[in-house]
């Protein structure tokens, strides 16, 4: 499976990077970093650390720094630190191994050399998918399907995170996203509605230390802190595995349970970044949703086979 990774890491990024790197099956082509839980320079510098750290191969791409909406937002420093990662400490990482050029135009071109073959998931703000299709909107046709962590529907009463509407990635660059939603490829959402059901407590993270090795004793250091925010804001005793669901979609998509309908998402106003669907079983239309491609929502999760399968990959 022929892979690009938008990211922006990002405690729960570094979940899903450290599975992808234990999976043989996945052909990781480009890891591509967007401004979203830090400032570029600090998303691509976690980006280019977490590639050592877990013996990736594949290149890191720095992508955009400013969203397309022209908001600048607080960097959520409550949730994943100052550093992006949980406030642990970070050796000084080298800039050398970091490709040339842009997150925006490395997807187009490797969406080109490749069509029909490759995935992104993007698990932070939608501005290089964006950026991508506005260069060249023709490149919706050569990806095989674009797999997202963002948004909320509703369903289990998940309506947003940071506001009561919105979840953070698409609050971060709402025009971006609607943008990509808009577009004529293939979407799936994997958000809220489902994310919240994979929950990993102090004892899961115990035993991926002692299973996984070097790399899960760091998750485990990194989500002390994001711990602590679950706790202090949700009364959660466990963090939410939010970006390691979307790759987990990509392997078995069977585990889920999905609505399809074209996606619109509110740009301005104070619902600002909420994702609404119209279902495809829905009689009627209405104009804003005229003329959209219908997309993919996950509305349920087998939760249990998930986090099995999360342990024994990183076990591996």
């Amino acid at each position: 499976m022929k892979l690009i990774f938008d990211t922006d890491p990002g405690i729960d990024d570094a979940m899903a990077l450290l599975y992808l790197s234990k999976l043989p099956e996945i052909d990781l082509l480009g890891i591509t970093t967007v401004v979203g839980n830090a400032d570029i320079a600090t998303t691509t510098r976690n980006a280019l650390f977490l590639r050592q750290q877990f013996g990736i191969s594949a290149p890191v791409i720095r992508g955009a720094g400013e969203t397309l909406d022209g908001v600048s937002k607080p960097e959520p420093v409550i949730v994943h630190g100052v550093n992006g990662l949980g406030d642990i400490d970070i050796p000084a990482v080298s800039e050398d191994d970091l490709q040339p050029g842009t997150a925006s135009q490395f997807i187009i071109d490797t969406l080109r050399a490749n069509p029909g073959e490759v995935t992104i998931i993007a698990v932070g703000r939608m501005t290089n998918l964006a950026l991508a299709l506005r260069q060249d909107p023709a490149i919706a046709g050569f990806a095989k399907q674009v797999i997202i962590m963002g948004g909320a529907f509703g369903y289990a009463g998940r309506s947003g995170n940071i506001t009561p509407a919105a979840e953070a990635n698409i609050h971060g660059d709402p025009v971006a996203a609607d943008e990509i939603f808009a577009a004529n490829w293939k979407v799936v959402v994997v958000g809220l509605d489902v994310t919240h059901d994979i929950i990993l407590t102090s004892d899961y993270f115990a035993t991926l230390a002692a299973e996984a090795g070097a790399n899960g004793e760091l998750l485990a250091q990194m989500s002390d802190h994001y711990a602590r925010f679950y706790l202090d804001i949700m009364g959660l005793a466990g963090v939410v595995g939010h970006d390691l669901l979307a790759v987990t979609y990509l392997l078995r998509p069977d585990w889920f349970e999905t609505r399809e309908g074209p996606i619109v998402v509110v740009t301005e106003g104070i619902t600002v970044g909420q994702t609404i669907q119209m279902p495809s079983s829905r009689k009627g239309g209405h104009p804003s949703w005229a003329g959209r491609p219908a997309q993919l929502i996950c509305i349920a999760v087998q939760a249990d086979e998930v986090l099995q399968h999360y342990r024994q990959t990183l076990a591996n």
